[in-house]
């Protein structure tokens, strides 16, 4: 048996084959562009994104299945009947519709309590509805009956096998599903001013997705939650997370939406097979490997190697810090207007304190998310983590050290596309088993209490910067 997965993120595509006995190699990575028409916002080129999947799908060769994985909120407009893009693809990084969100607060809580989202640009649904009032040729499609509106997936299956298909756990990243229901909510559609019928149908995560060629598409999921799948997490509480562009914590729950009130902790579909769902509590960091890209871009870097080992002591422990708020804070503090910032520097600081630094406000903003899961959901003990920035044992060790918590490193780092290959799998009745780890890293004595804190006074000063 070959599964291929389809790992369609937001800086590469790449195609993962996956063996029944869970061996596993890429056969294509491809890279794309960002585009940065303005302030605030980021883009990319669906047509880009969907000669990468379709050359990575060449490279692969015939499989026996095939499993998309996707960005998750990016989301654009397209021709219902002939595919033809009719806009960019809007990133979830994008905070264009910022302004249009701080008018809707009175609407606030009823978001929550449908949706389990709170009201920020990272979301589909302001996006979506940007593109229809502001687009021509997006309004022009709808007037006549040709408009698709929906997130990345639904755009490239249509491309690929004909049908605007989505999934449970990517349309709980719109804003505009029910995680009541598992459906869309005619209400939340109406609040935000995104027609329905232009949404495209959801399935089950392991579902019919329809064929490219003549293979069967039979798993479609957001990146996160493939990743929590790949890391093994099926108990409640097993955690994982992906730094990645950004850092993505889940922790998994049972059956039921867990009660996350007050903890910044969103409440998100883990998985649904038939019509059993599964929920984990979510938290999400804007910026991990894209405050990486940045310091990379103006040099306080020269290349991730360098954030392996530091000969110092923690910068955080001499009083430096950094809060990467590069697109504002996201979980738990939902705050727009932070500012990425620097601080604690004397004439002395160099700049390999301030990698230092920026690799370990990374690990505490991760951290204050476990801290978050740990009161909601009990201690966690144990975290799977994945992602480019776990190639830094610092990162890994300062994690371990700040959380208390075991730090497991998987024996694959394609722990999404791995995830995805296994859902893909299920749908042909076989299971792949998880990967074995290749390393764990057990925390060390410290004052973390002291380390948080002083990190919260660092994040306090970032906030509301951005008028």
């Amino acid at each position: 048996m070959r599964i291929l997965a389809l790992d369609q993120g937001t800086t590469s595509t790449r195609g993962l084959l996956v063996d029944a006995r869970g061996g596993c190699r890429i056969v294509k990575a491809l890279r794309h562009a960002q585009h940065f028409p303005a302030a605030e916002r980021v883009e990319h080129d669906p047509a880009e994104l969907l000669a990468n999947l379709r050359a990575v799908i060449d490279a692969a060769g015939p499989v026996d299945a095939i499993a998309l994985s996707n960005q998750g909120e990016s989301c654009l407009a397209w021709d219902a009947q002939t595919g033809a893009p009719l806009s960019r693809i809007i990133v979830w990084q994008d905070r264009r519709t910022e302004a249009r969100l701080a008018k809707m607060t009175d609407a606030e809580a009823m978001v929550r309590a449908r949706a389990g989202l709170p009201l920020d640009p990272y979301f589909s649904a302001s996006k979506l509805a940007w593109l229809l009032e502001t687009q021509p040729q997006v309004a022009e499609a709808h007037r006549t009956g040709r408009l698709r509106l929906g997130t990345t997936d639904a755009f490239f299956l249509q491309n690929l096998t004909g049908a605007a298909l989505t999934d449970v756990t990517t349309a709980s990243r719109t804003s505009l599903m029910s995680l009541e229901t598992g459906s869309w909510d005619p209400d939340l559609c109406a609040l935000f001013g995104v027609p329905l019928e232009c949404l495209p149908e959801i399935r089950a995560t392991v579902s019919d997705f329809g064929r490219i060629g003549e293979t069967p598409v039979t798993a479609a999921i957001v990146d996160q939650q493939a990743a929590l799948y790949g890391h093994g997490c099926r108990a409640p509480g097993d955690a994982k997370i992906t730094f990645g562009t950004g850092a993505f914590a889940l922790a998994l729950a049972g059956e039921t939406r867990p009660d996350l009130e007050g903890s910044g902790l969103l409440p998100t579909v883990a998985w649904r097979f038939g019509e059993r769902t599964r929920f984990a509590s979510d938290g999400g960091v804007h910026a991990a490997g894209a405050a990486v890209e940045w310091a990379l871009r103006v040099g306080l870097l020269d290349s991730p190697e360098a954030l392996a080992a530091f000969d110092a002591a923690p910068a955080i422990d001499r009083d430096l810090a950094f809060v990467p708020a590069l697109s504002g804070l996201a979980a738990p503090h939902w705050d727009g207007s932070a500012a990425g910032l620097f601080i604690g520097m004397t004439g002395a600081t160099t700049r390999d304190d301030l990698a230092q630094a920026l690799i370990e406000g990374v690990a505490l903003r991760a951290a204050e998310v476990v801290v978050r899961m740990g009161q909601t959901q009990g201690a966690i003990e144990r975290i799977s983590v994945d992602g480019g920035l776990s190639r830094s044992e610092y990162l890994c060790q300062f994690l371990a050290d700040v959380t208390g918590a075991q730090i497991v490193l998987p024996g694959t780092e394609e722990l999404t596309a791995y995830g995805a290959a296994q859902l893909a799998a299920l749908g042909l009745g076989v299971e792949v088993p998880a990967p074995l780890p290749r390393a764990e890293i057990t925390p060390r004595a410290c004052d973390r209490a002291a380390r948080m804190s002083r990190f919260s006074d660092a994040v306090t000063r970032a906030r509301g910067w951005r008028q």
